[in-house]
């Protein structure tokens, strides 16, 4: 019978290193807060009981974060002394519970749930008391460095401050993620001192307990360091946020996304790009925006949270989108704001439209119906309503609480009728605007 799995993710750290702001784990990367990383892959195991422990500081804006995630529990670091005391920290809500338990980082936004899934798996098969991940680094500085005796045998691990001058040159580090039995761990956990330089109760301490008990301590070595790196500063952010943005374009680009140059290309985590989708070179699409089939992106556009683009629809050059929904076939090629919009299929929006949604209270909608041409440099002063193939002349100004029939032709500042149309649902002879 497989052992019920809890976990605890560490997210009590405050960041000092980068300066006044949001706490570290709450950094956003594409998309997400950067604790959101590593949670979404401790998830994926199926926890029975999972347990983030925040700082003081960061326990509300922790809770605001994840109140979409179901089944956690989030409890509070008090007076932080270490990670080991920040594992005995969610030690309440674990109350009752058997099996193993899994600790991670809450910094550490570049682990994959393959890689938790091998970190459980190795744990459960070695029938070891305690299992760690390690893994070799090139520069193991910050990192603290495996002990093992003549035999490769693991004896303990040894922080960096409290290392010697050989102990340094170690190159095998503690890469921070942890599993082993749970009322076992944590009792021997409780007894762990801080007679160590920072005067803190380390979680490493628990291998030596655990050794010093009679009790088998394993280690994991996973080959590819880059997925436990973390982050104590701007510079390590910024690689964490680099190797997550080539991760996500290589999923699109395999599942069958057309992204001209990844190089130039920004897309956020959680962004849905249909295969068959083509994104132009210097493109950001943020938040959560669906984009079909057949949809071209850019060169130089922006798609903000919000954005859904139907089959077929094309955002240009320097065109922005927010909350906007592109119909089919919908064109906005050329230097144009859309947002709070609602846009039907074949409609073309000519170079410089602005729906103009704030009226410096609040948002408002435009919608612009099916088969519509919206002339070049027109704003669309929200709320509006443009009618089924109703035509606004360049540089018409559309005032607010306006409702343009179908089939009419607008003209003007402020723009006023101009004629009917005969047929409001046929296609204007017009040369095709690209």
């Amino acid at each position: 019978m497989v052992s019920p799995l809890h976990v605890v993710v560490l997210a009590a750290g405050e960041g000092s290193r980068m300066g006044a702001g949001l706490p570290k784990v709450l950094r956003p990367l594409w998309g997400r807060p950067s604790v959101k990383w590593p949670l979404l892959a401790a998830q994926s195991l199926g926890p029975e009981r999972l347990v983030v422990v925040a700082g003081g500081r960061g326990e509300e804006p922790l809770r605001a974060a994840l109140s979409e995630h179901d089944g956690l529990t989030v409890v509070r670091q008090v007076d932080p002394r270490g990670t080991g005391h920040a594992v005995l920290a969610a030690r309440p809500a674990l109350e009752g519970a058997r099996g193993d338990l899994l600790v991670l980082y809450g910094d550490g936004p570049l682990v994959t749930s393959e890689l938790l899934a091998a970190l459980v798996s190795s744990h459960r098969q070695s029938g070891a008391d305690l299992t760690l991940l390690s893994v070799q680094l090139a520069e193991p500085t910050g990192y603290g460095r495996i002990l093992r005796d003549a035999d490769g045998a693991m004896t303990g691990i040894v922080e960096e401050k409290d290392a010697t001058p050989e102990q340094r040159q170690l190159t095998e580090v503690n890469a921070g993620l942890w599993i082993f039995d749970l009322a076992k761990g944590l009792e021997r956990l409780a007894s762990v001192g801080s007679d160590n330089a920072a005067g803190e109760i380390y979680l490493t301490d628990l291998v030596q307990q655990t050794v010093a008990a009679g009790g088998e301590v394993a280690a994991l070595a996973w080959d590819r360091p880059e997925d436990v790196l973390g982050f104590n500063n701007h510079a390590e952010l910024a690689r964490a946020r680099s190797i997550l943005r080539r991760r996500i374009l290589d999923a699109h680009l395999a599942a069958g996304v057309e992204i001209v140059d990844p190089d130039s290309t920004f897309v956020d985590a959680d962004v849905e790009l249909a295969p068959g989708a083509t994104i132009q070179p210097c493109t950001v699409i943020e938040g959560r925006v669906r984009v079909a089939a057949g949809c071209s992106v850019g060169p130089f556009a922006r798609l903000r949270n919000g954005t859904r683009l139907d089959a077929g629809a094309k955002v240009g050059n320097f065109t922005e989108t927010k909350q906007a929904h592109l119909g089919p076939g919908v064109k906005a090629g050329h230097l144009s704001y859309l947002g709070d919009t609602v846009v039907g299929a074949g409609t073309n929006i000519g170079a410089g439209t602005i729906t103009a949604n704030y009226d410096g209270h609040a948002k408002h909608k435009t919608v612009i119906g099916v088969g519509a041409f919206i002339g070049s440099g027109t704003v669309l002063v929200a709320p509006t309503h443009v009618g089924d193939g109703a035509l606004t002349g360049a540089g018409s100004v559309v005032t607010r609480d306006s409702s343009l029939p179908d089939g009419s032709v607008w003209v003007g500042v402020p723009a006023r009728q101009l004629q009917q149309l005969a047929d409001k649902t046929s296609k204007r002879a017009r040369p095709e605007t690209s």
